[in-house]
C-alpha cells in the first residue's frame, strides 16, 4: 500500500495522530515534563509517523476504553491498545506486537490454587476496568463475580482493601504487587495473554494496510525487541507470535 494512499486516510495529511494508553505501565514507561508518554507504544506511533514522513502528535488517555471510545471522532488516526473481539467491532486491528500474559493475585492461605478455582460461585476478583483482560474474563467467567476499578493500580487498591478473592491482572505488574506485599502470590499459569496492537478506523483501509506491513517488518526485523529492551520491561513484554 502507497505512502500517498495511506495519508489520504489520516485526518490532517501531514500529521499522524496515535491514541496511546497511559494506564499500561509496561507500555508507557514513564511521562515527559509535559505529560506526554514514553514508552514502547509512543515510539512504534514515532517510527509509523516517520515511515509515512508526517509529524508526530501523541494524544494521551488514561485507559483503553477511553481510546476505543475515541474511534471515528476525528481524535486519533491510529489507536494503541490491545486487539479485543469486543472492541473489533468497532476497530480495525492490525497484528498485535507484543504480548503480555494475565493470572490472578491471592492470599498465600487462599483456597484457590488453579485458574480453574477462581471460577466458583461467590468468588469476586478485582479487575481494571475495560482492559482486555476485563473483556475476556466478562466473556468467558461463569460464575465469579468482577469487581471493577479504573486502572490496574486502583484495582490492587480495592483488591487488599475489601480483601476480595483475587486480584486479575498482568503478570509482570502482578508480581510488582507480591514484592510490595508479603503474603500473596500468583496462580501459575495464565487465562489469556493481552496481545498489544494498533488499530485504525474500519474506513482507513489504506492506512491500516500500511500499518500493518510496518509492522510485520518491525517485528522480523528485531525493532520491536531493541525498544523493549530500550525501555526495560525485557522478559515482561514479549515480540508477540503472528
Amino acid at each position: 500500500m502507497s505512502i500517498e494512499d495511506a495519508k489520504k486516510d489520516l485526518i490532517d495529511p501531514t500529521e499522524l495522530r496515535v491514541g496511546v494508553n497511559m494506564g499500561n505501565i509496561l507500555l508507557v514507561t514513564d511521562k515527559t515534563a509535559e505529560g506526554l508518554p514514553i514508552g514502547i507504544s509512543p515510539d512504534i506511533g514515532a517510527a509509523i509517523a516517520e515511515r509515512l514522513g508526517v509529524k508526530l502528535k501523541l494524544v494521551p488517555y488514561k485507559s483503553p476504553g477511553a481510546v476505543a471510545d475515541d474511534v471515528d471522532k476525528g481524535a486519533w488516526d491510529i489507536g494503541n491498545i490491545a486487539d479485543e473481539p469486543k472492541r473489533a467491532e468497532t476497530i480495525s486491528f492490525c497484528q498485535s506486537y507484543v504480548e503480555i500474559p494475565c493470572t490472578y493475585l491471592v492470599a498465600d492461605d487462599s483456597p484457590l490454587k488453579t485458574i480453574e478455582d477462581v471460577d466458583k460461585p461467590g468468588i469476586r476478583v478485582a479487575i481494571s476496568e475495560r482492559s482486555a483482560y476485563d473483556l475476556y474474563l466478562t466473556r468467558t467467567l461463569k460464575h465469579a463475580e468482577l469487581v471493577r476499578e479504573e486502572g490496574l493500580a486502583n484495582a490492587a487498591k480495592l483488591y487488599f482493601d475489601q480483601k476480595l478473592d483475587a486480584l486479575a491482572g498482568l503478570i509482570p505488574a502482578l508480581k510488582e504487587n507480591v514484592e510490595e506485599n508479603p503474603g500473596y502470590h500468583l496462580i501459575p499459569g495464565q487465562y489469556m495473554a493481552v496481545r498489544q496492537a494498533v488499530g485504525t478506523s474500519p474506513s482507513a483501509k489504506a492506512l491500516n494496510a500500511f500499518v500493518q506491513e510496518y509492522l510485520t517488518e518491525a517485528k522480523s526485523s528485531g525493532y520491536v525487541q531493541e525498544l523493549i529492551d530500550k525501555h526495560g520491561v525485557t522478559g515482561k513484554l514479549f515480540v508477540a507470535s503472528d
